[in-house]
């Protein structure tokens, strides 16, 4: 998932306390499980359903929270309907596809490439050039999801149509994660991913009325979903924002790292999938690179 920005403040330097790691934990164990909640969600519904009904139960729980009314600049429409389309309508749409194809505990895995398309976005179209260990993080993480990528292709052609979704809802992340900062900062984290997944319900809504009509009913899919939009994409980021909020945007994107090892750990040990050694060598260095990524410019 992508990670709310938030300016820095003095918090960022203070050490954790019981609530930030807390927040910290169970953010990672959320958003880590909702791999595993769109596989078990497969098993009755289609794609289209599930990217829906996760965007509109999020949108609904959100409008639950409280709130202060904020006025939208009209400038900033278009950048707002722009951001609901790459950050959630599109990925959102394409991680239950890619799941019909690969593994929940791969698509995790690739999910943490994030930190890395968001720093090569920054660099190539938001003229945050990286340097010093930045540079060297974002070509050490990126041989690594090229490493996951080819060994996790090797399965067939169908596996390959899978690894590609994922990888293009990860650029759409990294992508969102440099445009939503000055609209988080304006208007609130919270307040930008209401907006956001109230015009993501209508852009999903035709792929989600096709797949109504093309899925079937159980209970453990079925709450599988409502968790997975309710707590996964609705308090889930109402907690990322309180965490960055307490500790800071760059401390709180740490979580990042923390997603892809919860979607194995639940892939291997809910769903008795498999991973390669070789594709655990490439989240080293995905994990190591962003890491290198996310360290301050000398």
């Amino acid at each position: 998932m992508a990670v709310a920005s938030q300016p820095t403040t003095t918090s960022d330097r203070e050490e954790f306390t019981t609530l930030d790691w807390g927040l910290f934990i169970a953010v990672a164990l959320i958003w880590g499980s909702s791999f595993l909640l769109i596989k078990i969600g497969l098993d009755a519904f289609h794609p289209g359903f599930i990217t829906w009904a996760r965007v509109a139960l999020g949108a609904a729980t959100l409008a639950l929270l409280p709130r202060k009314r904020v006025r939208l600049e009209p400038t900033d429409r278009g950048r707002l309907v722009l951001l609901s389309v790459v950050w959630v309508g599109i990925p959102f749409t394409l991680f239950p596809l890619a799941e019909v194809h690969i593994s929940s505990a791969v698509t995790g895995l690739l999910n943490g490439a994030i930190p890395i398309f968001t720093g090569l976005w920054g660099a190539i179209a938001f003229n945050r050039v990286p340097r010093g260990p930045q540079r060297a993080g974002l070509v050490v993480g990126f041989l690594g999801v090229v490493l996951i990528s080819v060994v996790s292709s090797t399965e067939g052609e169908s596996s390959v149509v899978g690894v590609v979704m994922v990888l293009v809802a990860t650029v759409c992340y990294g992508l969102a994660g440099n445009m939503a900062g000055p609209l988080q900062h304006r208007y609130g984290s919270v307040a930008v991913m209401r907006w956001m997944l109230v015009l993501a319900t209508v852009w999903t809504a035709p792929f989600g009325i096709f797949g109504l009509f093309r899925s079937e009913f159980a209970v453990g899919p079925a709450v599988a979903v409502g968790v997975l939009g309710a707590v996964g994409t609705g308090i889930a980021f109402a907690l990322m924002a309180t965490l960055v909020g307490r500790v800071g945007g760059p401390r709180g994107s740490f979580v990042a790292y923390v997603i892809p090892v919860v979607s194995l750990a639940l892939g291997v040990a809910i769903l008795n999938e498999s991973v390669s050694a070789w594709a655990l060598g490439g989240v080293a260095l995905v994990l190591a690179g962003s890491m290198l990524a996310g360290r301050a410019e000398r």
